[in-house]
């Protein structure tokens, strides 16, 4: 990836991601996914960004996790260390729940800490087990996820995630696969679970994108840029009112753009 990436700690743990003039290709193709991308993800809050299947989104994203490190060209200026250099400070959750099949939900929860200090075994259960309360998921502990349907799986991926207590969350099309009202109790739970951390969501939905957003980010071209779209001032999760309509109309002839 090209240009100046720089990231610093924002009070209370919360951190901000800024990339300038980013430019990435893998490295067994001459194509190139994005260059000259601009953005700004700011501390605390729920950064979207969308756009059509396949410009980027999920390159991006895996980048910031420190997914794509030896496959990647990404060259440039770093202003500070870069985010691959605190690969501690991130919880990523991928659009499948990824769940162990052979582990009970509580243990699916626990992952991350398999290999913490002993010591701690009596706190980390206690934390897993009140995720599981908050997810609605605490008489499921036991279960294996082929018990479960795809809404609770999503759950416990979420409490998994939340289980991690990083400043930052990368989020990838975690709720596309789920119907309709799953979807939408989902997104308010994350939202709730998530305050004061810093969320990267990355959705193809405009109406998932307006109603969680404090900034919204759509990508678009080939190569791919960002540009920051205005958002709604009512707080977020929010409520699809005329407003939200009118900028999702607006946002759909934008991506139509990149399909002619």
């Amino acid at each position: 990836m090209s240009g100046k990436q720089a990231i610093k700690t924002i009070k209370e743990g919360a951190v901000s991601i800024t990339i300038k003039n980013g430019y990435l290709r893998y490295l067994d193709s001459e194509e190139v996914i994005f260059k000259h991308l601009n953005v700004n993800i700011k501390a605390g809050v729920w950064t979207c960004i969308l756009g059509r299947s396949g410009c980027g989104k999920s390159s991006l994203l895996r980048y910031l996790a420190n997914l794509l490190e030896e496959k990647v060209l990404w060259k440039g200026k770093l202003t500070t260390a870069p985010l691959c250099d605190s690969k501690h400070e991130i919880a990523y959750m991928a659009q499948q729940d990824l769940l162990m099949p052979w582990l009970s939900v509580l243990d699916n929860v626990l992952l991350s800490t398999k290999f913490s200090a002993t010591d701690k075994i009596k706190i980390q259960h206690e934390k897993a087990q009140d995720l599981l309360i908050k997810v609605g998921l605490s008489d499921k502990a036991h279960y294996l996820p082929q018990q479960l349907s795809g809404g609770m799986r999503q759950r416990v991926a979420l409490a998994r995630t939340l289980m991690q207590d990083k400043p930052i969350v990368l989020m990838d099309e975690p709720f596309s696969a789920l119907d309709a009202v799953t979807r939408y109790r989902l997104q308010n739970l994350a939202y709730q679970l998530l305050q004061d951390k810093t969320v990267v969501l990355i959705t193809h939905d405009p109406q998932e994108a307006i109603r969680l957003a404090s900034q919204l980010y759509i990508m678009q071209g080939k190569p791919a840029y960002a540009e920051l779209l205005s958002v709604p001032e009512t707080k977020p999760p929010r409520d699809f009112d005329a407003q939200g309509a009118q900028l999702q109309q607006q946002i759909m002839h934008r991506l139509e753009q990149d399909y002619e």
